[in-house]
């Protein structure tokens, strides 16, 4: 890991998708929202909290329209430019789109940071939008107390591709690519315990592109898709559980295999260390009664299923029988996956993990 002068986590009270506002605050905040109406083209909204807006332009061709930034989660300032950058386009992927351009969104403190660390920044954010075959084309920045950086981004799908959350099915088996623990190895690195090979591991991990996400409307059996991120696993998992009673899908329930999932081979450890992210305890809160461990699983376990993730994997519904071809599909673009729990009818606890 490379040091540097100014430590970007040292400026931030938060990191990654870590800093998001509690899920339970947002929901308050939105609960006065006025429902969108009236515009039909609309094809995804807020409604079911899914990853990005999509909006038909013709019978071939829809927008997908997303943003996602974050205070720093690593001290190295290209690599918190590749993770942001790789986090924003995650929506677009699980959208089942491909994006198209991204604008930068950067908020720096003028004064604390030089220049220097500032354009790694940006530069890290514009290699990994160079690898998924799109510009940075433009953006918006301002004078702030704490470092911020990440990107609106934007991609195109077709309107009768749409990958959505909203859609998962009983008899569906739950796929999840990456390994969990982002946060608490995010947690250790800010308390400076972070080994080397457990960075490495982290930035492995977090500047990988979901770009197979794409691929998913193509194998037919997928029903829902979801990325996961700052309100961790079981936080995800609720929303996409609910369903949208709009298009008459009725809310399921999913139960998880806690050793199913595969973890980031030092969350275990760091965990019962107590290296544990603000984050997690906001999402435990936020889950509350929805979700129901069955007595004999450790702590540590039930830890990383409540643990944000930044630029984490995605959750994906599927049909029993096209899982061989997912799978296939994700080894083949060397994304690791696992399948990690089951869809049933709706039922309490909706969150059910053994």
């Amino acid at each position: 890991m490379n040091t540097h002068q100014v430590r970007l986590t040292s400026l931030a009270h938060g990191g990654g998708c870590g800093c998001k506002l509690a899920p339970s605050v947002l929901s308050e905040i939105l609960a006065k929202m006025p429902a969108v109406q009236g515009f039909k083209d609309l094809l995804v909204g807020a409604e079911t909290a899914d990853d990005a807006a999509v909006y038909r332009i013709n019978d071939r061709h829809a927008l997908i329209a997303t943003t996602d930034f974050f205070m720093p989660i690593v001290d190295d300032p290209f690599d918190f430019g590749r993770i942001a950058a790789a986090n924003a386009l995650s929506d677009v992927y699980a959208m089942g789109g491909t994006p198209i351009l991204a604008l930068a969104l950067v908020g720096m403190p003028v004064g604390k940071l030089p220049v220097e660390i500032v354009q790694q920044i940006l530069a890290g954010g514009a290699s990994v939008c160079a690898q998924a075959g799109i510009p940075v084309a433009g953006g918006h920045s301002i004078d702030s107390l704490e470092p911020i950086y990440g990107l609106v981004a934007l991609g195109m799908v077709d309107p009768d591709r749409v990958m959505r959350n909203s859609a998962a099915q009983a008899g569906d088996r739950l796929i999840l690519t990456k390994r969990l623990g982002i946060g608490i190895y995010s947690a250790a690195l800010k308390r400076q315990v972070l080994d080397e090979r457990c960075y490495a591991e982290m930035l492995a991990s977090t500047t990988q592109l979901n770009a197979p996400g794409a691929e998913l409307p193509d194998i037919p059996g997928v029903h829902a898709v979801t990325d996961v991120t700052g309100f961790g696993l079981l936080g995800h998992a609720r929303e996409m559980a609910l369903g949208n009673p709009q298009e008459g899908i009725q809310s399921a329930s999913f139960e998880f295999d806690h050793a199913a999932f595969s973890y980031l081979p030092g969350a275990l450890q760091a965990a019962r260390d107590g290296h544990l992210p603000g984050g997690l305890k906001n999402n435990r809160e936020f889950v509350g009664d929805c979700a129901e461990f069955a007595a004999n699983i450790p702590q540590e376990y039930r830890d990383l299923l409540f643990d944000p993730q930044t630029s984490g994997g995605l959750l994906v519904a599927i049909a029993q029988e096209a899982v061989p071809a997912a799978i296939g599909a994700l080894k083949a673009r060397e994304i690791p996956s696992a399948q990690v729990g089951v869809v049933v009818l709706k039922r309490a606890p909706l969150l059910f993990v053994k």
